[in-house]
């Protein structure tokens, strides 16, 4: 088929590599002439992991190009997938300039038939928006609208868009929704056929409760410490229940990035302007709000006081396997402490430098000569494999606060360090 992709982001420009690399023919539009620049140089933008050995692979089979030209974009695709950010305003709702704009553009060029397909994630009702303003602006024979949500997740993109759980097509028109399923047909992964706003709250839900699974562990680690309790016991004992599942069950700093805290704001958001008022999902919010202030408590009461403390950080992304900061705890971490009176130097893998100015230090070791404690606040599987004798000889202090929950407490130990964590209790003490 011919695919036009509009937005060259995270999930636009996996999308179109992996549809590329299935022999379709596919045009990838963004307006951001120097990231088209760079991938016409065959220059992955971000940091994926194999996302640009699979751009090497289709620039090579000629199966994908980028533009910036809008009316080659729109002429090529029988299929035009949107997938513009739509990041959240002051009031929680979601911007949806980028997705009007392109609306504009594909009104101005429907001369032949075409599925538009939204992966955006939008509010509930945007795709009916959608279809009644095309309806104004052109025939309506001359297209179909389908929500196909996206469900990937940063650092493992590719193995979320070709290995899905599930696939979840909402539309009006069967033979579009068919269509759709046609051009994934390399997935094997279940369908769900639902309507247009049906399709747009599956997306809004399962990311929320995700959220909200996050913010219950954090809560119940913060009361497992308070009663000596491993809270990793707790995890395993309640994941064993299949009406629950052990995925998301990790404590730690909190959850971040671009779809989290953007789509509760924004289901919480829809939901008001319904006249439903929310109990649980502005709880959710609260909790990951205070959990990194609490991970800013325990170390305070770690050292006495932050003022003049020299901190090392490990991690800045929000996540492990990306190089993306949006909303990351590391960083709303950091910025606590430097409230404080703290100095920071931090490292962290694929990050060189965020927009808060923090500068990511050449290696791990790199940031603890002096510290006066080191604080996990991402983890990634290197620093789980840190040489801890070698950290124990850098630092000036012996505290390693463990914010991810993820370090072998027994070598941590070993090398002469105190570990600290929270919720991990028994954990903890095995390593005094």
């Amino acid at each position: 088929m011919k695919v036009t992709t509009i937005g060259a982001g995270y999930v636009g420009l996996t999308t179109s590599c992996v549809l590329a690399d299935h022999g379709h023919k596919v045009i990838c539009l963004d307006v951001d002439q120097v990231k088209i620049s760079k991938l016409e140089r065959g220059e992955v933008p971000f940091f994926e992991p194999g996302l640009q050995e699979l751009l090497d692979r289709v620039l090579k089979k000629g199966t994908l190009t980028f533009t910036d030209d809008r009316k080659t974009a729109y002429y090529h695709g029988e299929i035009i997938i949107i997938a513009v950010g739509t990041p959240p305003q002051i009031d929680g709702s979601p911007d949806l300039r980028f997705l009007k704009t392109a609306l504009t553009d594909i009104s101005e060029h429907l001369s032949s038939h075409k599925t538009i397909v939204t992966k955006s994630t939008v509010p509930p009702g945007t795709n009916k928006w959608i279809e009644s303003e095309l309806a104004q602006k052109a025939d309506r024979k001359l297209f179909d609208v389908v929500s196909n949500p996206e469900f990937l997740k940063e650092g493992t993109a590719l193995e979320d868009t070709l290995n899905p759980d599930r696939m979840v097509a909402g539309g009006n028109s069967a033979e579009a929704v068919a269509r759709v399923k046609e051009l994934f047909s390399f997935v094997s992964a279940p369908w769900f056929t639902t309507s247009l706003t049906g399709a747009e709250m599956i997306k809004y839900a399962s990311n929320v409760f995700l959220a909200a699974k996050i913010s219950f562990i954090n809560e119940i680690a913060a009361i497992c410490d308070a009663y000596h309790v491993n809270v990793e016991d707790v995890a395993r004992g309640i994941g064993a229940d299949p009406r629950i599942g052990p995925a998301f069950l990790r404590p730690g700093l909190g959850y971040g990035g671009s779809c989290l805290p953007k789509d509760l704001s924004a289901l919480i958001y829809a939901a008001k302007s319904k006249g439903i008022n929310p109990k649980l999902l502005p709880a959710a919010g609260e909790v990951n709000d205070s959990v990194t202030k609490s991970y800013v408590q325990r170390l305070e009461l770690l050292l006495g006081t932050l003022r003049q403390k020299r901190i090392a950080v490990w991690g800045l992304s929000f996540k492990p396997d990306t190089d993306d900061t949006r909303y990351s705890p590391a960083l709303t971490f950091i910025r606590k402490i430097q409230e404080k009176g703290a100095e920071v130097l931090a490292h962290d893998p694929v990050v060189k430098e965020t927009s808060e100015g923090i500068i990511s230090q050449p290696d791990p070791y790199s940031v603890l000569t002096d510290a006066d404690a080191l604080v996990l606040a991402t983890e990634w599987s290197v620093f789980k494999q840190a040489d801890w004798g070698r950290v124990s000889r850098m630092m000036k202090g012996k505290i390693v606060l463990d914010c991810r929950n993820v370090l072998n407490t027994g070598e941590v130990a070993a090398a002469g360090l105190d570990y600290h964590a929270i919720g991990r209790y028994q954990r903890e003490q095995e390593a005094q």
